[in-house]
């Protein structure tokens, strides 16, 4: 038994390192800045590409990682009645939760907005006047929503590692201010060198 719980285990917590996409996507955003502002059709296309076919993969990753939590809870001991009774697994649980319902409105309804948008051009096209500044404000909301999600995910993270014995009240605010300024970073700069 010990043996099927640390390989459900090492799948929560590389599921949770797999749900990292909020910050790759934010630093290809970041990157593609630096080819200008305006429109660039291979360039954009690539990119959303990337975060339109990351969201699948992030779905997979979330549902392992539910999948898997209430399995730790059965198998390891702590009994399943902890997802009503332990504040730090009812706090968990809802992130995810609100991870699932960011991810969804970005897949389901923002990004075929960019989707539509985008399907008019094809790669000889001439830009329209204008095109950059008419996804401006769907890629915008995205990015703030991914800072959201990447804050979350941290979170998470700080939290998950509570389970069996919490920080403390102080140590739980100076980690979540801490990744809430990192994900800000990370929103506004190209974090070339790891945390900076």
């Amino acid at each position: 038994m010990i043996e099927f719980y640390n390989i459900v285990l090492f799948l929560h917590v590389m599921s949770f390192v797999f749900m990292s996409v909020p910050l790759f996507n934010l630093i290809v955003v970041n990157e593609r800045v630096l080819l200008g502002t305006n429109f660039n059709y291979y360039a954009d296309r690539y990119m959303e590409n990337i975060i339109r076919h990351g969201a699948s993969r992030c779905f997979v990753f979330q549902t392992t990682v539910f999948v898997t939590g209430i399995l730790l809870l059965i198998i390891g001991g702590l009994g399943i009645e902890e997802l009503w009774s332990s504040w730090v697994i009812i706090a968990k649980v809802i992130l995810l939760f609100t991870l699932m319902l960011m991810l969804s409105f970005i897949h389901f309804r923002l990004q075929p907005k960019i989707e539509e948008q985008m399907s008019t051009l094809e790669p000889d096209s001439e830009i329209p006047e204008g095109f950059a500044a008419r996804l401006k404000p769907f890629r915008v909301l995205r990015k703030q929503m991914a800072t959201v999600c990447l804050f979350l995910v941290i979170t998470i993270i700080i939290l998950g590692m509570q389970v069996y014995s919490t920080f403390g009240l102080t140590v739980d605010i100076i980690l979540i201010i801490l990744a809430g300024l990192f994900s800000l970073h990370v929103s506004k700069s190209l974090i070339r060198f790891g945390w900076v």
